[in-house]
């Protein structure tokens, strides 16, 4: 069997590293044997084929190249080499390099992860040469359609011939858009095996190492920093950071209010940056000095935040899901999520709190007063994507 996986963005690397590390053991424990052993045969190919395709959407060492390293991913085999572009341009390219890949290669199935350009322009491309499509993390949903990321889950499940999914509440969602259960299987979610795997290997990194390793200020004067007494903060999506009133009030909370309080760690994206400057907000956020810009910081660094923080501010999907297993409270910068399972709600640790300082200063208020209290939703066991393989090597049409 011949699989191809997909990979475009620091979230996919995080969730198929187990998946590749799954495939390896497969062909440990099932060595192929010719039979009857051919005479003149050289070494005997393995009972999974695997190909590692990286689009290039995330393309400069501290997008991609340093997350390899971190997570012991193999070099792609493939490099599109795509860049950055519009989403139509991204995936519009990524598409054209793409079919050139399958044609060559012929895969049984090509794996997509996530919610990524590189993830619905792969899986239409597939289905377009009948190729086999299955898509790990499906069914999310956000119900918002002003979310490019949205468009990419709902196209990608439509088309994937396995949905593999994370939460039984996703299960519901494929239901209700009419999904037969053959192609629905609950497997977990991938991304706690990462979290697993790494989690020792986080634990024992300092925090005043990560600092200096990471300040965008070498010069400023940084506070001690020790667990259970800071705030860990990001923050990239265009909602609240291109809006220049929505963030300068949310710039203006964490300099004026959470910094007040509490050290502020701050890996900021390079979108965050970038209009800092634009909107003259800069000045004010390096002249507080318990609040400490980092560049954007490895798996192992920012998991060891995590670890340690006293509550994190952020609207990032993947730290929604880590902070409900490691307890770490949680405020989530937007209005909707395609995670519930990871809200207070469900037993998770986040809360939305939007972009509304009023919101978030009253659910900051609290969170400052909760203790950390890990939760481990059903199938978040660090084995999903032994689960993820074999359901694909089970696979039966129809």
């Amino acid at each position: 069997m011949k699989i191809l996986s997909v990979v475009g963005a620091r979230p996919n690397f995080m969730k198929i590293a187990p998946f590749i590390r799954a495939i390896n053991t497969y062909n440990e424990s099932h060595p192929f044997t010719p039979s009857p052993p051919h005479p003149f045969s050289l070494s005997p190919p393995p009972p999974i084929s695997h190909i590692l395709v990286h689009t290039g959407q995330h393309y400069d060492d501290r997008m991609s190249k340093a997350f390899f390293e971190a997570l012991d991913l193999p070099d792609a085999d493939i490099d599109l080499g795509i860049g950055s572009g519009t989403h139509a341009e991204q995936i519009g390219n990524t598409m054209i390099a793409f079919e050139k890949v399958l044609k060559a290669e012929k895969p049984d199935w090509v794996v997509v992860v996530g919610d990524v350009n590189a993830t619905l322009a792969c899986s239409v491309t597939a289905k377009k040469e009948n190729i086999r499509c299955c898509h790990i993390e499906a069914g999310l949903r956000s119900g918002d359609m002003s979310m490019p990321e949205e468009i990419n889950r709902l196209v990608t499940d439509r088309l994937s011939d396995l949905l593999l999914v994370p939460d039984r509440l996703s299960i519901e969602n494929l239901k209700a858009e009419g999904v037969p259960d053959i192609r629905i299987k609950f497997v977990g979610n991938i991304m706690i095996d990462t979290l697993e795997d790494n989690r020792n290997k986080a634990s024992v990194l300092q925090l005043s190492d990560i600092i200096k390793g990471n300040a965008v200020l070498d010069y400023q004067f940084h506070p001690y920093i020790r667990d259970e007494h800071y705030a860990l903060m990001t923050m990239h999506r265009p909602s609240n950071v291109d809006n220049k009133s929505v963030f300068s009030s949310l710039v203006h909370f964490l300099t004026r209010e959470v910094s007040h309080d509490l050290p502020l760690l701050w890996p900021i994206h390079p979108r965050a940056m970038k209009n800092l400057e634009q909107f003259g907000l800069w000045q004010e956020v390096i002249e507080q000095k318990n609040l400490i810009l980092l560049h954007p910081v490895g798996y192992h660094e920012m998991l060891r935040l995590n670890i340690g923080a006293k509550l994190i501010l952020t609207d990032s999907g993947g730290l929604q899901e880590e902070c409900t297993v490691l307890g770490t409270p949680c405020l989530t910068l937007r209005w909707n999520t395609e995670r519930p399972i990871t809200l207070r709600e469900h037993g998770g640790a986040s809360v939305l709190v939007g972009n509304n300082i009023g919101r978030i200063r009253s659910e900051y208020n609290l969170a400052r007063n909760l203790s950390r209290t890990p939760v481990r939703p059903e199938l978040w066991d660090g084995h999903t994507a032994e689960r993820c393989l074999q359901e694909i090597l089970e696979y039966k049409e129809g």
